[in-house]
């Protein structure tokens, strides 16, 4: 069942999504403008890989790198990201916007403080690899819990040339292992293939128009 065709409101979404102890969480963030098929495909190539309980879909207020003009509400990125998801396991969420974090950092570090005994994995797409360096206080994150790329087309040399991939290169873990991943302690990350999806929110953002 669509999440779409579940009951929730704005409201619900901006509360921290439900979770229990020893829980393995992903955490995929971004401004999701719009969401597509290739967004689903990293969340759902995550969550089988690592084997998580549960994923956060979590749609950021705006990212701190990018122009804001034209950003759609944050309510209206929620609601297309309800009707495109197809996983009850997925939790679209703007808890961003209620616990006032500018930076990811500030949100890894709340999250490990508040939930220690969750296990916790960030998710990106390999795009977003390429420019990790530039988040501010990116080895926060690094160091603050294990970490989980997804490859996206035109961005797979991005495992072994992005900065985070070189200075933490001795962390990697083999993508037969992805699946324990959520069991180690950071720093600890793993890269991984899968079919891919050639959507992006930029393309989908220039044919609207």
């Amino acid at each position: 069942m669509r999440q779409s065709h579940k009951l929730w409101s704005f409201k619900d979404a901006l509360k921290v999504p439900f979770v229990e102890d020893g829980m393995a969480v992903g955490l995929y963030g971004g401004s999701f403008n719009p969401p597509h098929e290739g967004h689903v495909h990293v969340a759902e190539t995550a969550m089988k890989r690592l084997a998580l309980k549960r994923l956060w879909w979590m749609v950021s207020p705006g990212n701190p790198l990018k122009d804001h003009s034209g950003l759609p509400e944050l309510e209206d990125r929620i609601a297309l990201s309800h009707k495109l998801i197809d996983n009850p396991r997925i939790d679209v969420t703007g808890l961003e916007k209620t616990l006032n974090t500018r930076y990811s950092a500030d949100l890894v570090l709340y999250l490990r403080a508040r939930y220690p005994a969750v296990r916790f994995i960030w998710v990106m797409g390999a795009d977003n690899l390429t420019h990790f360096h530039k988040w501010e206080r990116w080895e926060d994150i690094v160091q603050s819990m294990p970490i989980a790329i997804v490859d996206r087309p035109g961005h797979t040399l991005a495992a072994r040339s992005s900065r985070m991939a070189r200075k933490f290169a001795e962390y990697r873990v083999e993508e037969s292992d992805a699946g324990n991943l959520k069991s180690l302690s950071a720093p600890a990350w793993t890269f991984l293939h899968a079919p891919r999806s050639h959507q992006s929110s930029t393309a989908l953002r220039a044919n609207s128009v």
